[in-house]
């Protein structure tokens, strides 16, 4: 059956085929890619901000910050050109994942009070202790059991991170009131 050229239908072309569209293009893909391109640009600009000693022998550092800010924009800038042309992103096949499940406020909400919680007491009860109540409180949030094994292996790693980054690296993580007098773990 050859369709009219009159009704629109060519002839070869399959009934009710519609013709081809200009590219596909996602909004949120360009707002990724936006949003990367625009962060390229803020990191370059506020590099330009940052104080440099007087030595013109080392690279400085305004060096880094370059370059992660040259990276982001190029980056944006590709994926803009790439989702411009209707070259996006695969969908997945969900095959570990129910898209048909609700998203669980509650779990989300207590890890949310979790990191809330470590945020403001850092500064009380110093870094090893309120890191112990993110780790052991998002491990138990999420369903560790038994609760008491998330919160020694929460310990133990915030002691870890307290001694690397503070006793050897020598950063600045406040030990807090019980851990005052431990000078390795210090910055």
């Amino acid at each position: 059956v050859v369709g009219d050229p009159a009704d629109g239908q060519a002839a070869g072309d399959p009934a009710g085929a519609t013709p081809a569209a200009g590219p596909r293009r996602r909004p949120g893909e360009l707002v990724v890619a936006g949003v990367t391109a625009a962060l390229g640009v803020f990191v370059l600009l506020d590099a330009g901000t940052i104080v440099v000693p007087g030595s013109a022998n080392t690279l400085g550092p305004r060096a880094f910050p370059y370059l992660v800010g040259a990276l982001l924009l190029a980056t944006g800038l590709v994926l803009l050109v790439a989702v411009w042309r209707g070259h996006g992103g695969q969908e997945e096949d969900s095959e570990d994942v129910d898209p048909d499940a609700r998203t669980d406020w509650l779990t989300v909400g207590l890890l949310g009070a979790v990191l809330f919680v470590h945020v403001y007491a850092i500064n009380l009860v110093g870094w090893p202790l309120a890191a112990t109540l993110l780790f052991a409180g998002a491990a138990i949030v999420l369903g560790a059991r038994p609760w008491w094994r998330a919160a020694v292996l929460g310990l133990v790693l915030a002691l870890v991170i307290q001694v690397l980054f503070g006793g050897v690296l020598g950063l600045s993580l406040p030990p807090g009131p019980l851990l005052e007098g431990v000078t390795w773990l210090r910055g």
